[in-house]
């Protein structure tokens, strides 16, 4: 039987990790009113009262005071009711102390199982409501098992698990048991036993907190990360900016040698990365972001849309490899961006109207 042993062992548990009797005590009561009717096969009503205070524990049978009977094993009528005591009436509950010689067994049995069950999705909700402040962070994680496409990792200090789902893998990148690897914290989802960290290695925050990892300039914030466009495996475009006009924003980011730029590279797998400095004009910006084609002229034709010109012999290196890098321009200015050759533009405009006004050329 549960005895005093039990309930010091609960006071323990409240005492040095914070875990409140109240959860367990209710679990417990829950899960012995289940073994108990299991065991003896009764579909009536139970009830289970742990007293922390008195150290002990009751069984009870509960039946409902009704007008006509229905079911005998939860309700009573008014007249046997009344046999019992004269003031109960309908809709009054009746309990009743049962007397087990196995319900000593059974309690002890439960109450270990609930015990350790519920230690383990306690501890581990409170190691998972620890990462909480986490999402948005980069963090090391170590591969510890590859299931149905998922890769499942333990990260941090606790060793939560965390899952690596197909569509937050790089395509083409390899992972294999007991391999460490930086992650981005995407999602924390808490909830006993689904508690569990969702981490990317595609996420557009991934490379912004490798180069926070790696250029002090951003970490300080002397040096502004102004967005992020990515294709995982292939390129990234990231734009950065200085408001101190004597900060080379570039140079920070590309260190020594390129001595920055290339461990985010080797982070990444090989990824390409054009560092391209921010301009708060739009069209400066989409000349920027074309990199490394050369435009010659950038003008707007609408609402966020604009007309990017580069040379003849450009216009490939502007478009990319299907269509990658002036993609990628889009998704980092948030422009609408149609390049075109020079011969093409003289072809199309003959030259630029004049409500096209706003242009930029370099």
């Amino acid at each position: 039987m549960i005895n005093q042993d039990f309930f010091l062992a609960l006071e323990d548990l409240e005492r040095e990790k914070g875990i409140s009797q109240a959860e367990f005590i209710s679990a417990l009561e829950n899960a012995m009113v289940i073994a108990y009717k299991k065991s003896t096969g009764t579909s009536g009503g139970v009830e289970v009262r742990l007293n922390p205070e008195k150290k002990s524990i009751k069984i009870y049978s509960t039946k409902t005071v009704v007008e006509e009977v229905t079911d005998p094993e939860k309700e009573i009528s008014v007249e046997e009711a009344v046999e019992i005591k004269k003031s109960y009436k309908a809709g009054d509950v009746i309990t009743t102390e049962i007397i087990s010689k196995n319900f000593g067994r059974i309690a002890a049995q439960t109450a270990k199982q609930i015990l350790m069950q519920k230690l383990r999705e306690i501890e581990r909700e409170n190691s998972v409501n620890e990462f909480e402040d986490k999402e948005g962070e980069l963090m090391a994680c170590t591969i510890r098992r590859i299931e149905d496409g998922n890769v499942y990792v333990e990260i941090g200090g606790n060793q939560i698990e965390g899952i690596l789902m197909p569509r937050d893998q790089v395509p083409g990148e390899k992972y294999e048991l007991n391999q460490r690897l930086n992650v981005y914290v995407k999602r924390v989802k808490s909830g006993g036993k689904t508690a569990q960290i969702v981490v990317s290695r595609t996420a557009n925050g991934l490379v912004k907190r490798l180069f926070e990892n790696e250029v002090p300039e951003i970490r300080q914030g002397v040096v502004l990360v102004k967005g992020v466009a990515r294709e995982p495996g292939q390129r990234t475009k990231i734009a950065i900016y200085s408001e101190d006009p004597m900060v080379d924003a570039i140079g920070a980011c590309v260190g020594n040698k390129g001595a920055r730029v290339n461990a985010i590279v080797s982070e990444l797998g090989g990824e390409k990365i054009d560092i391209i400095t921010w301009s708060e004009n739009p069209l400066e910006f989409i000349s920027r972001a074309l990199s490394p084609a050369r435009v010659v002229k950038v003008i707007q034709t609408g609402d966020e849309s604009a007309v990017a010109i580069v040379p003849d012999d450009k216009l490939s290196l502007a478009i990319g490899r299907s269509g990658q890098n002036a993609r990628l321009a889009v998704k980092l200015t948030g422009w609408k961006i149609d390049v075109k050759s020079e011969s093409g533009a003289l072809a199309e405009f003959g030259e630029a109207p004049a409500e096209q006004a706003d242009e930029v050329t370099e």
